[in-house]
């Protein structure tokens, strides 16, 4: 999987990270490492632009779980693992949508698999750019 990091400006500043290839076993700790570079360097938006994005896996979810935890300031669940990862998701999930990390384009398939295990709910999902910069606030 290929990351791209870019600045955008919308109502406050937005960390934009464009995902290209599969989220999967293999990839799932380099976007979380991207999450906590960008954190690191002092973001507090991440809007992560999956148009390129061809596959999520289980692994793939954890790290976008993972990443809403980050942004939280909440401990992280231990990536080795990974069912207990997967698993304090559903905790999650009852803390509402995700105020500073969203998600942009996501391929219809991506959109299912979303779906399927309840994080529609839990990030907003935008198809315009420019309308998911402005939600953040």
């Amino acid at each position: 999987m290929e990351i791209n990091i870019s600045q955008e400006k919308g109502s406050v500043p937005v960390t934009v990270l464009e995902l290209t290839g599969q989220l999967d076993g293999q990839t799932f700790k380099s976007l979380i490492a991207s999450a906590q570079e960008a954190l690191d360097g002092g973001a507090q938006n991440i809007l992560l632009d999956m148009s390129g994005l061809t596959f999520i896996s289980s692994a793939g979810l954890v790290s976008l779980h993972v990443i809403a935890l980050l942004l939280r300031g909440e401990k992280l669940p231990d990536l080795e693992h990974g069912w207990a990862a997967l698993k304090s998701v559903n905790q999650s999930r009852e803390s509402g949508v995700q105020q500073h990390v969203k998600l942009l384009n996501p391929r219809p398939e991506i959109v299912n698999v979303l779906e399927m295990v309840g994080f529609s709910s839990f990030f907003e999902i935008f198809t315009d750019k420019q309308k998911a910069l402005e939600s953040f606030s």
